[in-house]
């Protein structure tokens, strides 16, 4: 079920994900943490939707893992 992370419709709480921080847009540098809320509105984004990890980090949803189950 991986996905690239450009569809809202694609992620939801509770995935995990692989994320681009806004300090590491530049090296493209991933993070992998567990989406805890959605902070773009659109249906799509081209640069990946921002999320919000459980661990308060803020970014850009650059691969959909799994569903954490």
């Amino acid at each position: 079920m991986a996905g690239n992370g450009r569809n809202r419709s694609d992620i939801k709480p509770g995935l995990t994900v692989d994320i681009v921080l806004k300090q590491d847009q530049r090296t493209g540098k991933l993070t992998r943490g567990v989406v805890k809320d959605l902070l773009t509105n659109s249906a799509t984004h081209p640069h990946g939707i921002k999320v919000r990890l459980q661990d308060g980090q803020v970014g850009r949803v650059q691969a959909v893992i799994g569903d954490g189950e």
